[in-house]
């Protein structure tokens, strides 16, 4: 065969293997009529579904997509997931939970994390049944192009390409739909202006790997706009605030000097926190997570190679008002994620020796006291994992850094076992329980 020939045959097979291995570049939901999920493969195009009427573990899951410019692949599916949410929320409490996912996943209906999610929000529809306040459960599974290209080895090679993008979905759209899911939970609220009731109906956000990142990126400004709360006519101090109630990223990929300015500001003169402090955000990476603790690393030394890094004076809290001095080292912390630069890191997650099994009707009210009364050092045990304080902040700040342990986390995409998925369901409980009842 002529060299001419081979570098067609070879042109041909690279051709084929593009056109063959590309990600879907479409949105995957686009029926928009309402669809009652039983099992696996019933409503594979539909962007909205109810899984189990009248049954314990009744629950909601939609679909939104974005493209990999960051944009809406249709308004219209926004539009008719909010307005499908709308009018459950405007009678009933809900508990509406968001979903991102991250590298290698989508919104195909095969997809892994579809399946991982729902299993979340069936434990929380339970919860909510048995031992919490009734609540309808309402999912939001946020889809986006976490693969370029979808054979396997070869895909490991879309890292960065992915990371772009991520950023990119978490600067456009995604903003927008977060700030509106907030307004579904905020709308009986607006309601009862005549009568008001007690406001029970929560948010809680969740992104992870790069979803994390579009998550991150999506809420920075927001997070640091609510914590300091500069409205006018503001004469009072109360406790800060987040999107929503609670905002949980899990082994996400992005640069720990990102979260420089979240961390300081929580830090601020060791200052103290009210008892009804609640968690804002929840930052969990496994300690073996190699993609974001070692691949990251590498690829930011070139990315970041002609930048100029400084040395940071900064402090962590031994107790209220304790200052400890301590120095950031501005390269590393741009070269490393969140969740392996040490400095930031306020929390350990291991697994408990034994578990106390529950009761049907567990009170997360009193779970949700207890969080009120940590110490510094401490340790707070959950059903099957235990949180350790590592003592760099004050109790009760609103911000957790947590290391997860291997047993609880193995690895990049190992995240969905039956003791994490569990804490998840108790923190976010505890950070959404109306009603606190503080000692």
């Amino acid at each position: 065969m002529s060299n001419k020939n081979y570098i067609l045959l070879i042109t041909t097979l690279l051709s084929v293997l593009f056109l063959t291995g590309c990600a879907q570049n479409a949105a995957y939901r686009t029926d928009y009529q309402p669809c009652v999920y039983a099992q696996s493969g019933d409503c594979a195009k539909h962007a909205i579904q109810h899984h189990a009427p009248g049954r314990p573990d009744e629950y909601y899951l939609s679909f939104i997509e974005f493209d990999d410019q960051g944009q809406l692949w249709e308004r219209e599916q926004m539009r008719k997931v909010l307005d499908s949410y709308l009018p459950i929320a405007g009678v009933d409490d809900v508990l509406l939970v968001a979903y991102i996912h991250g590298w290698h996943h989508n919104a195909d209906p095969e997809d892994g994390n579809i399946k991982d999610f729902r299993r979340l929000l069936t434990k929380l529809s339970q919860a909510e049944s048995h031992g919490g306040t009734g609540r309808k459960v309402l999912g939001v599974y946020i889809g986006w192009r976490g693969d370029s290209i979808t054979i396997p080895v070869i895909n490991a090679a879309t890292f960065w390409d992915r990371k772009n993008t991520a950023q990119k979905v978490g600067q456009q759209g995604v903003t927008e739909v977060l700030l509106r899911l907030e307004e579904i939970v905020n709308v009986k609220a607006g309601m009862e202006t005549a009568k008001p009731q007690p406001f029970n109906s929560r948010l809680v956000t969740i992104g992870h790997s790069f979803g994390g990142a579009v998550l991150y990126t999506a809420l920075q400004q927001i997070l640091e706009d609510r914590f300091i709360d500069s409205r006018k006519n503001k004469t009072f101090t109360g406790d800060a605030n987040g999107l929503g109630d609670l905002v949980v990223l899990m082994n996400p990929a992005f640069e720990a000097l990102r979260y420089s300015t979240l961390y300081d500001i929580s830090q601020d003169y060791c200052r103290s926190y009210f008892s009804s402090q609640l968690p804002k955000l929840a930052i969990l990476t496994s300690e073996t997570d190699r993609a974001t603790g070692w691949a990251f690393p590498i690829g930011r030394f070139f990315s970041t190679f002609f930048e100029t890094h400084t040395t940071l004076d900064r402090h962590n809290c031994k107790g209220v008002g304790k200052i400890s001095p301590m120095e950031i080292a501005e390269g590393e912390a741009d070269r490393h994620t969140v969740g392996h630069f040490d400095p930031y890191l306020t929390h350990r997650l291991n697994p408990l020796t034994s578990t106390e099994e529950r009761s049907v009707n567990f009170n997360y009210h009193a779970l949700q006291s207890r969080w009120s009364q940590q110490k510094v050092l401490g340790s707070f045990a959950f059903e099957s994992t235990e949180l350790i304080h590592l003592g760099k902040t004050v109790p009760n700040n609103p911000y957790l850094n947590i290391e997860v342990d291997q047993h609880l986390i193995e690895g990049h995409s190992d995240i969905w076992h039956d003791e994490i998925v569990s804490f998840l369901r108790d923190l976010i409980m505890i950070s959404t329980s109306p009603g606190q009842s503080v000692q």
